[in-house]
């Protein structure tokens, strides 16, 4: 062979093995759109910032099968709209993989037909019933559902001899939705609602509503709501000395709550993940190491760790098994794999999915928690 054409194979030879290189670090992109900013910032800020500092890690280690993840987020702050045009952008103009999002449950219903018709994976970080019931072909979710929270409420209010229950809730998606699933199982749990009021999610005072309700016969009330407003309903409640038992949803399980509400949060009971109580876990419970873990890691760059940045954990955790199974990016592939996930332990709780089940949680996913000097303390 002469040299000019040995010359000339070699440099094809390094041109392929290059290419493949290249080609073999694509990254895998993930896409998200969460509310950073505005009254549920204190659900998406913890969300980005744990998948900011896992995507990171799992790229030091070397990413997914050689390839590493590249994160693009937008930011909706809570409006709908927004996450239907961002989730739109993910999908056609930035090429993404798979999407995690929805910090509200309003933002992740409003996104889904666009999902639905582009055949992208979706895991939605939100709780309303509906995200996954009935089952959408391309949508999961990893919060457990307001249906839940408001079976564990019940079940509590059962226990204490509660039966009459005054009932406010906000105006947004997740609040409509959770007020759906009360007035649902209300019966089932011999409960009667002597009272439904209602309020703005942007509302800064609630002492009409409440003065209708210290009205009635009840025997305790449920704030199912997130955001500010609820602590703003715990706060006036103890300004008109109401001094009946208050619940509230699984959308204030933070300590972000707590230090809203101040003093007034003392015995306020709710279903809350695990995550909040770790350190109660007795050590025999699988999620603890899971749990305590995640704290750490959060804790240590971020300060407090909360209940939703816990979500992001479980999504993008998921997300990495279900490509590694996968093999590669092919979006059916995904999908299924998504779908098959088994005995994934998360901090919200064991993820069993299946093809009628896109949540893939149990009941025992919530712990029932109580505010006790000023820290979330377990029941049960």
């Amino acid at each position: 062979m002469n040299l000019g054409l040995w010359r000339s194979l070699l440099a094809a030879l390094i041109l392929l093995t290059g290419a493949g290189a290249v080609q073999a670090a694509d990254p895998i992109k993930i896409g998200a759109f969460l509310t950073v900013t505005g009254p549920a910032s204190f659900l998406g800020d913890p969300e980005l910032k744990t998948l900011q500092l896992y995507v990171e890690a799992i790229n030091a280690q070397g990413g997914i099968q050689g390839r590493p993840i590249e994160l693009i987020y937008y930011d909706t702050g809570g409006n709908a709209r927004e996450a239907v045009n961002f989730a739109k952008r993910l999908m056609k103009k930035d090429n993404v993989n798979l999407l995690i999002g929805g910090t509200t449950s309003g933002d992740t219903l409003a996104v889904i037909p666009e999902v639905e018709k582009e055949g992208v994976p979706f895991i939605s970080l939100a709780a309303a019933v509906e995200i996954t019931d009935p089952t959408k072909k391309w949508v999961f979710k990893v919060a457990p559902t307001d249906r839940m929270a408001a079976a564990r409420i019940f079940e509590d209010m059962k226990k204490r001899g509660l039966a009459k229950v005054a009932l406010i809730t906000g105006d947004g998606g997740f609040d409509k939705s959770g007020r759906d699933q009360i007035l649902n199982l209300a019966s089932q749990y011999n409960i009667t609602l002597v009272a439904d009021e209602s309020y703005g999610n942007k509302d800064t005072d609630m002492t009409a509503q409440l003065t209708k309700i210290r009205a009635t016969d009840a025997q305790a009330i449920l704030n199912f709501g997130f955001g500010q407003a609820p602590a703003i309903v715990t706060k006036n409640i103890k300004q008109l000395d109401i001094k009946l038992p208050l619940y509230h949803s699984h959308g204030v399980a933070s300590k972000t709550f707590i230090e809203l509400a101040g003093g007034a949060a003392e015995g306020v009971r709710l279903p809350a993940a695990a995550l909040v109580v770790a350190e109660q876990l007795p050590d025999s419970d699988p999620q603890k190491p899971v749990l305590l873990a995640y704290k750490k890691q959060y804790e240590a760059k971020y300060g407090s760790v909360s209940t939703f940045g816990g979500h992001g954990y479980d999504s993008l955790f998921i997300a990495k098994a279900a490509l590694e199974r996968a093999a590669g990016t092919d979006k059916a592939k995904v999908r299924d794999q998504i779908e098959q996930t088994k005995g994934f332990i998360g901090t919200a709780g064991v993820f069993n999915l299946g093809p009628d089940n896109h949540m893939g949680l149990s009941a025992d996913a919530f712990k029932m928690v109580e505010v006790r000097n000023g820290v979330w303390k377990i029941l049960d």
